[in-house]
């Protein structure tokens, strides 16, 4: 048998984690079917993470890198706030399709986690994401294309809903889910909010 990097494995572990919680759910995680599902033993699994819960800090650090820090530039960005918006809204939309899992994993653990160091993980991609939005937003009633009587707070709430919103969606429309056409009609709703 080949041998992977720790670096490799632990990717495949990470991929793995997303696969069983989208295909089997969150209760289904484990350290044996994880063993299983990447075809190593589970005393592998430890010696490419402490706990299962290291794992799941592993994952969600890859969500802040991979998502909130692309979202980021996309905030910081020169382009107009419609565009930036729109392009702020399509990159998580595509990001946590091609991701499967990780919104059922961010909102199970979310409600359900007692763990400190998970919640304060999620917490930072929430706040991180919240102040982006409303950045794009202020920007937006500054420049005068946006309702400057707009509740930024209750805008802000109402999108940081579409993760659910395109959970059910997937859930729901195996195999005929049209991504490019969900964020279309997102954008739309949420323009019309703005415009108020």
């Amino acid at each position: 048998m080949i041998r992977l990097s720790t670096k490799t494995r632990q990717a495949q572990i990470k991929e793995a984690v997303l696969e069983i919680i989208s295909s089997e759910g969150l209760s289904k995680l484990s350290t044996k079917n994880l063993a299983a599902k990447v075809g190593v033993s589970e005393g592998a699994i430890y010696r490419h993470f402490k706990s299962k819960k290291n794992i799941l800090l592993s994952v969600i650090e890859d969500v802040y890198r991979n998502l909130v820090v692309n979202q980021k530039a996309i905030s910081e960005s020169d382009m107009i706030p419609p565009i930036k918006l729109f392009t702020f809204l399509c990159k998580q939309i595509k990001y946590l399709i091609n991701n499967k899992g990780v919104t059922i994993l961010l909102l199970s653990q979310a409600n359900n986690a007692n763990d400190s160091d998970l919640k304060n993980k999620l917490l930072e991609i929430l706040i991180a994401q919240k102040e982006m939005i409303i950045q794009i937003v202020e920007e937006g009633i500054n420049k005068g294309v946006w309702d400057k009587n707009l509740d930024c707070d209750a805008f802000v709430t109402l999108y940081m809903g579409i993760p659910a919103i395109l959970n059910i969606e997937l859930v729901l429309n195996k195999g005929t889910f049209n991504h490019e056409n969900f964020c279309n009609k997102m954008f739309v709703l949420l323009e019309r909010i703005l415009k108020m």
